[in-house]
Parts: structure tokens; C-alpha cells; sequence
């Protein structure tokens, strides 16, 4: 004979597993969620100063946002970066000076996709690429390469990979004592390091080539929309 009670304890039997599994599966997907936002946070974090919910933002770069979002400042980045590196190429033209080099590239992107960032700001932008010039002459010196020729011409040797090597690492250094962190900084004092650029004269046509484009960054920021720093960024 079949007894009601075997039945209702497997039904309870089943209820309870179910449940078990249930609550293991949802504090799974708490996990998962904890997580995901974690990771957001993360990114939210260092891309603090992104052309992202930049406050105050007015004219072309909120209305670029409003009208198509991401794509729009996928616009508002190619503009600027367009602008102000074009600016730099007509003055290294103009003038037959070496006022436009590969770093400036990556600090022009940092102007017009992380404005309001501290590591784009005028000063750090300044003040990175100047350490970086000083950095790569003491490097030079140091390893007996005064005169010495570039890279491209006497090829890579032991005493360049040093003074290269010192030359980063000074350079990084020193931004950090200085609170001025600007990663293209890195690539300018492997170009003055490695010879290629590193006639006075030519120091002299780096650093105005520095300042054009910071000038350009802030003036076209401005202009476009976006409240940039004047010299350090806010907060």
C-alpha cells in the first residue's frame, strides 16, 4: 500500500534541492554581477576625464553627443586630432623646422579623447615633454655620445641602448616626483636619445613644436565645446 507520507517527503526532498540549486545558481549570477560592475568601475576609473559625460561641455561636442553618442566623439576626436596636428605639420612647413614628431601624435589623441585627464593637460603635456628632452641630453652625456652618430646612421650599439635605457627611465622617474605624468613623453626621449633629434637647434624646434600643440589642443577644445584646463586639470 502506498503511503502519502513516503510521498509528500519526496516531494519536500525535491522542493528543498530545487530551491538549493536555485540559490546557488542566483548567488552565482550575484557574483557575476559584482563583478561586472567591479570591472566597470575599473574602467570608469581610468578613463576619469574621457570625452564621456565631460561636465560643462557646450557647442559642437555636446551637440556631436547628443546626436549620435560614442560615434559622435568618435567625431569630436578625429576633428580635434586632425586640426591640431595639420596646424603643427603647416608651422614645421612654414618655418623648416622639425616642430612636428611622432610623440606629438599620441598627445594630440590624448587632448581630444581624454581632455579633462591630468596626463592631458598643458602642464603635464609641458612639463613630460621638456623633462623628456633633459632626461635624453643627460642620458647622452653620460654614455659619451655628444657628436656621436644617430641610430640610423652608426647603427644600434651598446653605449645608445644605455643611454637609451637611462633616458626612459629617468625621464619616468622624474614625472612621478614631478606629478606630471604624460606617457608620449616616453617616445620623445627615445627620438632625442637616439640621436635623431638632438642638435641644439633642434632641441630648441622640439620644444616649440610641444608648445604649438598644447596651444592648439586647448585653443580647439575650447572651441569645439569641451572646457579644458588652462595649465592643470581640475580635481
Amino acid at each position: 500500500m502506498h503511503d502519502p507520507r513516503v510521498s509528500q517527503s519526496d516531494e519536500q526532498l525535491e522542493t528543498i534541492s530545487e530551491f538549493a540549486g536555485s540559490s546557488a545558481r542566483d548567488t552565482d549570477e550575484q557574483l557575476e554581477t559584482i563583478a561586472e560592475y567591479a570591472d566597470s568601475s575599473v574602467r570608469t576609473l581610468f578613463r576619469q576625464g574621457s570625452l564621456v559625460g565631460v561636465p560643462g561641455a557646450y557647442g559642437l561636442k555636446r551637440w556631436l553627443y547628443a546626436r549620435w553618442g560614442n560615434s559622435g566623439n568618435a567625431v569630436y576626436t578625429f576633428t580635434g586630432s586632425l586640426l591640431a596636428i595639420a596646424l603643427s605639420g603647416t608651422a614645421a612647413w612654414a618655418f623648416d623646422e622639425p616642430l612636428l614628431f611622432p610623440s606629438l601624435g599620441a598627445t594630440a589623441f590624448l587632448f581630444f579623447e581624454t581632455p579633462m585627464a591630468e596626463v592631458a593637460s598643458p602642464r603635464n603635456a609641458i612639463i613630460g615633454h621638456f623633462v623628456a628632452i633633459a632626461a635624453a641630453m643627460a642620458a647622452i652625456a653620460a654614455f659619451g655620445l655628444i657628436d656621436a652618430p644617430s641610430v640610423y646612421e652608426g647603427g644600434v650599439e651598446p653605449a645608445r641602448i644605455g643611454a637609451v635605457a637611462f633616458a626612459v627611465a629617468l625621464t619616468g622617474g622624474s614625472l612621478r616626483l614631478l606629478r606630471a605624468a604624460h606617457p608620449p613623453a616616453g617616445a620623445t626621449t627615445i627620438i632625442v636619445a637616439s640621436g635623431l633629434l638632438d642638435e641644439p637647434k633642434q632641441l630648441v624646434a622640439v620644444a616649440v613644436g610641444v608648445l604649438i600643440v598644447t596651444a592648439a589642443g586647448f585653443g580647439l577644445n575650447r572651441a569645439m565645446g569641451v572646457p579644458a584646463p588652462v595649465w592643470r586639470a581640475l580635481g
